[in-house]
């Protein structure tokens, strides 16, 4: 097939292009910034998005994204009569191009059985006859996870050193989910608690670590809110057992698209790195990262309001789902008071950016 003829075949069409997204949150935030240069690149594209119901919440918060095409396929499940079924629907949408985020080989088979002509991804697991644009990330320059996500968005010569745009998600006004909740619109300091994280414990601050912050800022006045999924419940019922009546659990009781409406409101934000952490970089909120067993190198929060705890130990990153070592030390030995006293200077910082814009 000659790619090149194709798309210029194709260019006297609107441009419609197909992005099979990822299966974690965080890389769906990241995954903006890949749509952001498209329409920078391609002003008119429509772009839809191929995603996982568990991680397409993001995408309802994204004015660059025309269509969430959805699906319940899980992680690792062949699936091959849903794919083939997903392929024939896709299969007269006049896409033009397809890129898949994903590196397995299963992501590719509905762009592949879809007959789009012109299919962009990484090699990934020996994916030759699938994809027709087969490329090899630079480690030298695309050492990010979003650096590789955006460098699909690009001809694959491109020689551009142009920034990366930041994701940027919008919100809308919570009133009717603070209503459902029984909660107030905030008129008092709020402190966002983000304790989970779906890839395992060896990327969680402790819980009691958590309880601590949450009381000390209570007793100067703030409220807080913890935010998680289902899995997260019983961490939230500690914290908030431990830090009282103006702690509220929230894990399990919003939708990811409502949890982004809400974070949208919190005045600074605590977070291990999860998806919530990228999506409250996404927000532009004041951030505490707090790193353990994964890379600030690789997924960092992308916001310059985020300021990122990591210790840097001889075993980490270690990429583990749970601590190889048994003592977790990449995390525990972030003390409470190190976050709190971060907290004051954003505080402190905060204060003076008030009193200069007066």
């Amino acid at each position: 097939m000659d790619i090149k003829s194709t798309t210029m075949q194709n260019r006297s069409k609107q441009p419609a292009i197909l992005v099979v997204g990822p299966s974690w949150v965080g890389d769906m935030v990241m995954a903006q910034s890949l749509f952001k240069v498209l329409k920078r690149e391609q002003p008119d594209v429509s772009i839809d998005v191929l995603a996982p119901t568990w991680s397409a919440g993001p995408l309802k918060r994204m004015f660059e994204v025309r269509h969430i095409i959805s699906h319940k396929i899980q992680h690792g499940q062949l699936a091959w009569k849903e794919r083939h079924r997903i392929a024939q629907e896709l299969s007269n949408k006049g896409y033009q191009q397809a890129i898949v985020l994903p590196n397995s080989w299963k992501s590719a088979l509905i762009p592949f059985w879809a007959n789009i002509p012109y299919r962009t991804g990484y090699k990934g697991e020996m994916r030759y006859l699938l994809l027709n644009d087969i490329r090899k990330p630079n480690q030298l320059t695309q050492r990010r996870t979003v650096d590789q996500f955006v460098a699909l968005g690009l001809p694959k010569d491109d020689r551009r050193n142009q920034p990366i745009p930041p994701p940027s998600l919008s919100p809308i006004f919570a009133k009717s989910i603070l209503k459902r909740l029984q909660l107030d619109e905030p008129s008092h300091s709020v402190l966002a608690l983000c304790p989970g994280a779906e890839y395992g414990p060896a990327k969680c601050w402790p819980v009691e670590y958590y309880a601590t912050v949450a009381k000390r800022k209570i007793s100067e006045g703030w409220k807080v809110w913890i935010f998680g999924s289902e899995q997260d419940v019983s961490l939230g019922e500690k914290i908030q057992s431990a830090a009282g009546e103006d702690c509220t659990n929230l894990c399990g009781k919003t939708s990811l698209p409502e949890a982004i409406d809400l974070l949208s409101l919190a005045r600074t934000i605590i977070t291990n790195d999860s998806g919530l952490m990228h999506v409250a970089a996404a927000l532009d909120k004041p951030l505490i990262a707090i790193y353990g067993s994964s890379s600030p190198g690789m997924t960092p929060p992308l916001s310059n309001q985020a300021h990122i705890m990591s210790l840097g130990l001889k075993c980490s990153p270690c990429y583990q789902r749970t601590c190889p070592k048994k003592h977790l030390n990449c995390l525990k030995k972030i003390t409470p008071e190190r976050v709190l006293e971060t907290l004051k200077l954003y505080d402190e910082k905060q204060k003076i950016l008030n009193v200069s814009s007066q």
